[in-house]
């Protein structure tokens, strides 16, 4: 009988892999990206044109694949589909919880 090993809420940690916090924020932009995107019923060329970037560009970013993509991009992604970014710093709590990178959606 297998175990199960319950995971974290970053599945790129519970893979061990490098950047992990760095590549949830990212996941989690492409991720509303391409619903605004899908919602406004957008080809991957006009979306490309709207967020001046090149279609294979946006294709890769859509499908998880965030190499030579910063959050800086991503973000200015987001206004260039409409979308105020706010960027809140706040002190962590004085838990054992390290402090931390997080994406709210309003």
């Amino acid at each position: 009988m297998s175990q199960i090993e319950k995971g974290s809420a970053n599945v790129y940690a519970d893979l061990g892999l490098e950047n992990a916090e760095e590549m949830l924020v990212k996941a989690q932009l492409a991720t509303k990206i391409g619903e605004i995107i899908k919602r406004r019923k957008l080809t991957q060329a006009q979306a490309a044109e709207v967020l001046g970037i090149p279609q294979p560009k946006l294709s890769n970013m859509l499908r998880g694949q965030f190499r030579g993509i910063s959050e800086t991009k991503m973000l200015d992604c987001l206004t260039r589909l409409g979308r105020n970014v706010e960027i809140v710093i706040k002190s962590a709590s004085r838990s054992k919880t390290p402090a931390h990178v997080s994406v709210v959606f309003a």
